[in-house]
């Protein structure tokens, strides 16, 4: 920090005392730290005492008209700006710009609106340019990154014994600026920051931004000094210093802002809700205080004017903290709550504070409430110590002509479904899907919004309709969770539509207008996603799509995945909504048939088809079984003898073949038995096919080995024939054949090998040995050996 020299010192001493901190001047510059509860302290002091004619606060201009939506007494905070943009190649993005009860930003228009002078935003909008952070992450307009990591910050924290930029200030500022006069406070944040300012170069501002910023500010200032007798500016304290400087843009910033504003297609502003979560930095937000909970309860304490909020703070968490330890049956006492209560005050002195903060807080809590040493057993208390620092709130958004209709259907919804979505955290609901029809209502709402954002809900369990599981279950159980990023996603999707319903709607007839229109498959399975919302118009357009897409669909895996939906929906429609149709039969027919047509085809795809080739012939048979006259024809038994015929025929699909005639009678047990011996007996490339022949024909008829000697029998000697290397190549693939069975049944098979054997079952069972145990025992055995030798006693 050689830079920082007396000179420096008296510049920014003449330059605060002339130009920032002037009262009679017509401008003052009020420097902040994003959600700062000192600098609210201190700007309500100032706001007092300067009496301004408008207030000028750092935010996006086009968030202007939004301030009294904001500063509204119905608006709880947190709250957020949300801008989005859509640039020529059709990229979209977004930035939020927070606001918190004690957000001096929030404060100044709480105030101002009190007061009934105007106030307004005067930083750039959110600008192409920071597209491709926004990319990685949701950005906050407020960033502070070049704050907190400058050299001068990263110096004096270790100069400070601080831990981390956050410690540092809460140190110099929170903590000890309760007791400074609002001059010398202010004084000290605006040093504070110009020397991180100056630890950059101008080339480097540039790039991020800072200089484009601070130039179009200025222009706003000066505008605003020239309409108003006294103009009050407050913006993070990294810009002040440039605000005042005399260095500006390489163009005027009328073109720079032309140049930016023809990338720009489409730009919105909406106010909506945030949360204590996700504005807490050490959720990943880039500005701001962290533990926000911790310092909302200071705040609240400073605007009363209590004696030691800090202190007041530290004691009332503690308490809570004991509750919820007793509640969850950790083993706490009260003793452990006074120790570091105890603590914190004797930390505060050690480290030069006035009263101890969040940092003493968290290390008291570290040294009384964990015992030993700090492992994930031994956490708890620190986790809901952390809980309790964030906090769980959500905010509220006061009515306004801003609301984007598909939040507010959203919202309406949910109220009216009794969901919880004004406190943060997952919550529960056991919907009874068959017996009450506001929960079907209910469930076709949960299956839109996870269908739009899927983050706000998961489905737990229930009828899992696209892997056709669980379909014997009557109840759905759901989490959801609520918050201004599933608010953030359904304003996304006012593109599509005014309500939940027609937004999906609309993306999902996109989505199809995307497909081929001989992809049955995925045009089936839109059918039954938009019948699981509700969504009967979208359904009866799909159904006739699915009706052209199966006649000139030529995959035999798409037209099984047509059939299998098909019948789902001819099997369950009920509770779908959906009433007798002569149709869905014929269709489901058509289906089957178009699949069978496509069987003499099978014999030349790749085995990695194979799994879902399976899968669809079992659907066949299973059909083919049935007593309904839609399947019964000859064609699915004749062509399955051609494939039987094909020497292409790989021997996972003819081990499914083979057992599939013989369960339809066309063909004997025992020549499947005798196919799966000509594996075991042929060539030794014929016998390592075993395992893959067999995991065909347990597919479909693992009975044959569970009551079948013979079968057993070939597969025993084919272990005991192959050689060692063979049998260790084979095992992944029998281990595989082997899954078909229940544990009940593998026991059967266990006794059935155990009296082939002339062994006991138990003995199949006892766990192996593992090869540290027989190295140790072999090692004993030879030293016995030299003892009895050198005792002759052998």
């Amino acid at each position: 920090m050689d830079w920082i020299t007396s000179e420096t010192d008296k510049k920014l001493s003449s330059l605060f005392h002339r130009q920032v901190f002037n009262l009679s001047s017509s401008a003052v510059y009020f420097p902040i730290r994003h959600h700062s509860p000192a600098c609210s302290f201190h700007l309500l002091k100032l706001i007092k005492q300067y009496k301004p004619n408008i207030i000028l606060i750092e935010g996006p201009a086009s968030g202007t008209p939004l301030i009294p939506v904001l500063a509204d007494e119905a608006t709880e905070t947190p709250v957020s700006l949300y801008c989005t943009y859509e640039d020529e190649q059709g990229g979209r993005s977004a930035c939020y710009y927070p606001l918190l009860s004690y957000s001096p930003e929030y404060v100044a228009m709480k105030e101002a609106a009190r007061l009934g002078v105007p106030a307004m935003f005067i930083d750039l909008d959110y600008s192409p340019e920071a597209r491709a952070e926004a990319e990685k992450q949701e950005k906050s307009i407020q960033d502070e990154t070049l704050l907190a990591s400058s050299d001068f910050i990263n110096r004096l924290c270790r100069k400070m014994n601080c831990r981390s930029f956050d410690e540092l200030w809460e140190k110099l500022f929170e903590i000890e600026g309760q007791a400074a006069t609002t001059e010398a406070f202010v004084q000290n944040v605006f040093t504070y920051c110009a020397l991180s300012r100056m630890c950059y170069s101008k080339e480097q501002l540039l790039a991020s931004g800072d200089l484009a910023r601070e130039a179009y500010m200025r222009e706003r200032i000066m505008q605003a000094a020239s309409e108003y007798e006294r103009v009050l500016v407050i913006t993070g304290g990294f810009h002040t210093y440039g605000l005042l400087e005399a260095a500006s843009l390489d163009m005027p910033v009328s073109e720079r802002q032309q140049e930016r504003s023809g990338e720009v297609i489409h730009r919105q502003l909406y106010p909506m809700v945030y949360t204590f979560e996700e504005a807490d930095r050490l959720n990943g937000y880039a500005s701001g205080m962290p533990y926000v909970n911790y310092y909302e309860l200071v705040w609240n304490k400073l605007l009363h004017n209590k004696a030691e909020p800090y202190n007041q703070t530290a004691l009332a968490l503690l308490s809570e903290l004991m509750r919820k330890l007793r509640k969850g049956h950790e083993e706490v006492s009260t003793s452990d709550a006074i120790e570091a209560y105890s603590m914190i005050q004797g930390l505060a002195g050690l480290r030069g504070k006035r009263e101890g903060g969040v940092y003493e807080l968290l290390d008291a809590a570290l040294s009384s409430f964990v015992k030993g040493e700090r492992t994930l057993a031994t956490d708890k208390p620190l986790e809901e110590l952390g809980l309790l620092l964030t906090g769980d709130k959500i905010g509220i958004v006061a009515p306004n002509s801003f609301t984007v209709p598909i939040v507010e259907d959203f919202k309406n919804r949910c109220s009216a479904s009794r969901l919880h979505i004004k406190t943060t955290g997952k919550h529960k609901k056991v919907l009874d899907l068959y017996a009450k029809a506001e929960h079907r209502q209910l469930s076709q709402l949960l299956q839109c919004a996870s269908f739009l954002v899927p983050d706000f809900a998961v489905r737990e369990s229930g009828p899992d309709w696209a892997s056709n599981r669980h379909m014997n279950l009557v109840r759905e159980t759901w989490t959801y969770a609520y918050s201004s990023r599933i608010e953030a996603r359904l304003i996304e999707n006012s593109l599509y539509g005014g309500t939940i319903k027609e937004a999906a709607a609309r993306k999902i007839g996109e989505r199809m207008q995307e497909l081929p229109d001989h992809h049955s498959g995925e045009i089936a399975n839109a059918l039954l996603q938009a019948l699981l919302m509700g969504l009967q118009d979208t359904a009866r357009r799909l159904y006739e799509q699915v009706q052209a897409a199966l006649r000139k669909d030529g995959n035999f895996l798409s037209l099984c995945q047509t059939l299998t939906v098909l019948n789902r929906l001819r099997q369950h429609g009920r509770l779908l909504g959906l009433a007798a149709d002569e149709r869905l039969p014929l269709l489901v027919a058509e289906a089957y048939n178009n699949a069978v047509d496509k069987l003499p085809g099978l014999s030349a795809i790749h085995e990695d088809e194979h799994p879902a080739i399976i899968e669809g012939l079992k659907l066949l048979a299973m059909l083919a079984e049935s007593s309904e006259e839609h399947f019964q024809n000859a064609a699915f038994r004749g062509h399955l003898s051609e494939l039987l015929s094909d020497r292409r025929l790989s021997p996972q699909l003819e081990g499914v073949v083979i057992a599939i005639l013989a369960g339809l009678g066309d063909r004997t047990r025992e020549e499947m038995v005798e196919r799966a011996r000509s594996y075991v007996r042929g060539t030794p490339e014929q016998a390592k096919q075993t395992a893959k022949y067999l995991q065909g024909m347990f597919a479909v008829a693992r009975d044959a080995f569970l009551y079948d000697d013979l079968l057993l029998g070939e597969l025993n000697y084919l272990i005991e024939e192959l050689p060692s290397e063979d049998f260790i190549a084979m095992v992944p693939e029998l281990r595989l054949a082997f899954t078909y069975f229940t544990p009940m049944e593998t026991s059967l098979i266990a006794e059935r090998v155990a009296a082939l054997h002339q062994a006991e079952p138990g003995e199949l069972e006892r766990p192996p040995i593992d090869e540290q145990t027989l190295v140790q025992a072999k090692a004993l055995d030879e030293a016995i050996r030299k003892e009895f030798a050198a005792w002759r006693l052998i």
